[in-house]
């Protein structure tokens, strides 16, 4: 059956998904949707259930070849990127997963995460106390990038000098991750890959010789009953804390704020209490998250409404309709910052549960409260618009004016 209105590479439907996945939810539980060749899964229980199934897995080779599950090969050209992405722990599934999750588990602890919170609330107040002075600007370029990067890059031991690099890199990395990427996409993929690479092989190749208080000197002493992360799966960690650790805080900060200004109640409740800020932010989260889309394999035939779903299929996750399911939230289409009841699945749930949520909450925290604080008149000063990608959601630029 054909899903009428979903169409994630039209820009009306990038802008406002929301009346698709209505759609979807109302005409059934799982929809084949040819131009990806994916199931489509828009309800919250079957999302939070088939995340933790293990009869899926985001990646199948741990089981079986290409060949063997059905599926082409990536290009050879491609190999770098797919070198670099599929040793990272969100496209490993068990042994390895369970082995690379707890040595990374070991050097990016809790501890971790308070120890930066100094630093977040003080990269927060200086780039917002820059904004203010500044009268205004693009609240996205000035505020919601530059904070999780410096933040990643501070906890990676990446000097400041360097930290331009990053975000390019990113985002060419990540272009992979959307509904069937081009020719072009893949090129600066791979390319972004093989210098990412290349300059994180010379860090550590660095801290190995003079260890820090950073986290990547911590994943080369990281260590569990004589395992170790090999060179390559260090590479790929780090590479995935910058791409996962600030896509998601971007977007949030920058579709929150235009969030906020659309909901003028909402932000004035907000203004007058910031006491609202923990529940304000998952509200946001939950409102317009930023991964529409986590998609997985089926290793295993599974039934999904009475519709026997083949071993071989690949399911999309669809996070944005899940976290406005009326089965799971009480009036969901309206923002209440308030909200109590609130069990989204921005960061996913299962063995790929973010690692970097509570870091993520801390940054967004901090950037919603100085900027609370500090351009209490902010508004609006420009309609914006959206980015054409569709899986990882955001704004091209937020400006706004004081």
């Amino acid at each position: 059956m054909d899903a009428p209105v979903f169409a994630p590479w039209s820009p009306a439907c990038t802008a406002d998904p929301y009346p698709a996945y209505a759609e979807l939810r109302d005409r059934g539980r799982v929809h084949w949707f040819e131009p990806t060749r994916q199931w489509l899964v828009p309800h919250y229980a079957d999302v939070a259930a088939l995340l933790r199934d293990r009869r899926l897995g985001r990646t199948y080779l741990h089981r079986f070849t290409h060949e063997e599950f059905g599926r082409t090969p990536p290009p050879p050209g491609h190999e770098p990127f797919h070198t670099l992405n599929d040793n990272g722990l969100l496209d490993l599934e068990a042994p390895d997963h369970t082995r690379i999750r707890r040595l990374v588990t070991k050097a990016f602890t809790p501890r971790t995460v308070q120890t930066l919170e100094p630093t977040v609330r003080r990269l927060a107040d200086e780039l917002v106390r820059e904004l203010v002075k500044n009268g205004g600007g693009d609240l996205l370029a000035e505020v919601a990038e530059p904070l999780p990067v410096a933040v990643i890059a501070e906890m990676l031991g990446i000097p400041e000098s360097d930290r331009g690099l990053l975000r390019p890199w990113s985002a060419d990395i990540c272009g992979m991750f959307e509904l069937n990427p081009s020719e072009e996409t893949a090129a600066r993929a791979v390319r972004a890959s093989v210098e990412f690479s290349a300059y994180l092989r010379e860090l550590i190749a660095e801290r190995r010789a003079r260890p820090g208080g950073d986290l990547v000197s911590a994943l080369i002493s990281a260590h569990d009953e004589g395992e170790r992360l090999s060179e390559q799966e260090m590479v790929s960690t780090c590479v995935l804390l910058l791409n996962a650790g600030h896509e998601a805080t971007v977007n949030t900060t920058a579709n929150g704020w235009w969030t906020l200004f659309r909901h003028p109640a909402e932000l004035a409740r907000l203004r007058a209490d910031h006491g609202l800020l923990s529940t304000a932010v998952e509200e946001l989260m939950r409102y317009d998250t930023p991964l529409q889309m986590f998609e997985r394999w089926v290793l295993d035939d599974i039934e999904i409404g009475g519709t026997v779903v083949p071993r071989g299929s690949e399911l999309a996750l669809l996070f944005g309709s899940a976290n406005r399911d009326p089965a799971r939230f009480e009036r969901p289409a309206e923002l209440d910052l308030g909200r109590a009841d609130n069990p989204h699945i921005t960061f996913g749930a299962g063995v790929h549960y973010c690692l970097g949520a509570p870091l993520a909450r801390v940054e967004l925290a901090a950037s919603f409260g100085e900027l609370l604080r500090q351009a209490p008149g902010m508004r609006l000063a420009a309609e914006p618009e959206w980015k054409p990608g569709y899986v990882i959601r955001g704004l091209r630029e937020l400006r706004v004016e004081l």
